[in-house]
């Protein structure tokens, strides 16, 4: 996979490509998350990114940010990203500093250095690989919200990798006890490559194209309008509650919503 921060900046990049022609009233479309206009969705990321930059500038000061949040970080972020919602020329234009900031801070770190994040200190490349995950999912929102559709580069190898990496967020997000059976990944790559997280030998197998992969971690498809395939009853299982983020899973997608 290339360079994970240079990707973050490209995927950042597209998305701001189709947010920058949008006409002043299309950012106050609803996007499938419910409540959730385009003007939330880049508020969002900007929030996303400030945090980052926080977390790398001033750890202390981060970890005092998110203390209050205790146990509900879903509501946290939901009362915070008041702060990011302005006229779209002015979110617009702090996303593009927020996000110039955060992804070049992390770039700069020193080779495993770690920094704190919601779900516990992460490697600056993933932090960068979760970040990345963010612009995913909800540029996905976005691009559902206009009628566009994506066409998935093999920057989503990261948001794939990140996926497998946080298995047990799924689990943890429902109260289950996380299996102790390891999970064999292999996923096509929009490229063609396969991808091939996990040991070989793994009985629990999750198989299909990487770009449904990441709409699933994402929760930004049901599993039904994906073609994946789980082998093992533990992987079955996984596919319905699957998710690449900390904390309530949210409503998810409905069966059949973007056939």
């Amino acid at each position: 996979m290339h360079d994970v921060f240079t990707d973050l900046a490209l995927e950042g990049g597209e998305l701001d490509a189709v947010v920058a022609a949008l006409p002043p009233e299309d950012w106050h479309r609803g996007t499938p998350a419910p409540g959730w206009t385009i003007v939330h969705q880049i508020g969002h990321l900007t929030f996303v990114a400030d945090m980052v930059r926080l977390a790398v500038d001033d750890p202390e000061g981060f970890e005092a940010a998110v203390a209050p949040a205790g146990d509900d970080m879903a509501k946290a972020v939901e009362a915070m990203l008041t702060g990011y919602l302005a006229e779209p020329v002015t979110v617009l234009a702090r996303w593009r500093e927020a996000r110039t900031a955060a992804t070049g801070a992390l770039a700069a770190l020193p080779e495993g250095a770690t920094v704190p994040w919601v779900a516990g200190p992460m490697p600056a490349s993933m932090l960068a690989a979760a970040v990345l995950m963010e612009v995913f999912a909800h540029g996905q929102d976005v691009l559902d919200a206009l009628g566009l559709r994506r066409e998935p580069t093999d920057r989503i190898g990261h948001v794939a990798w990140f996926g497998t990496r946080t298995r047990d967020f799924g689990y943890e997000a429902r109260g289950l006890r996380a299996p102790a059976a390891r999970f064999r990944f292999e996923l096509t790559a929009p490229s063609g490559e396969v991808w091939a997280f996990g040991p070989p030998e793994a009985e629990e197998r999750v198989t299909g194209p990487a770009l449904d992969f990441c709409l699933l971690a994402g929760r930004r498809r049901h599993r039904d309008d994906l073609a994946l395939k789980a082998t093992g009853d533990l992987a079955d299982q996984w596919l319905d509650i699957a998710q690449a983020f900390p904390g309530p899973a949210g409503e998810g997608r409905r069966p059949g919503q973007f056939a």
